[in-house]
């Protein structure tokens, strides 16, 4: 089985940070993909920042030179700094990881979900 635990999310003012942590826990033969996502009210869900295994990143054009995403490979973790924060930026995010369990082929797990809400 394997679970996916977000932390970090929040209120915080126009201009504010947060940092987001996803751990990924289960038995793991490898994680090809971590990253987030988001869904605002009465909106679909939708890519904020993905880390591919090998280091490359990809970034919504939203949150570009804003958010970074990160990972620690030891910890099966991935983060995400949030910066400049906007009320656009509200939301509940997910975490993903698409990955391949011993004997398995790769597949996407979520998270809960963890709201984020930037007030004006």
């Amino acid at each position: 089985q394997v679970q996916l635990v977000e932390s970090g999310g929040g209120l915080v003012q126009a201009g504010g940070s947060l940092r987001l942590s996803c751990v990924v826990s289960g038995t793991i033969f490898s994680i090809n993909r971590m990253g987030w996502y988001r869904q605002a009210p009465g909106k679909q869900r939708e890519l904020v920042a993905i880390t591919i295994s090998g280091g490359s990143t990809n970034y919504a054009d939203s949150v570009k030179g804003r958010f970074t995403v990160s990972r620690d490979n030891a910890k099966n973790t991935v983060y995400l700094q949030m910066n400049s924060l906007k009320p656009e930026d509200t939301a509940v995010y997910y975490c993903n990881a698409n990955l391949r369990r011993p004997g398995s082929v790769s597949d996407n797990y979520w998270g809960q979900g963890t709201q984020v809400t930037v007030s004006s």
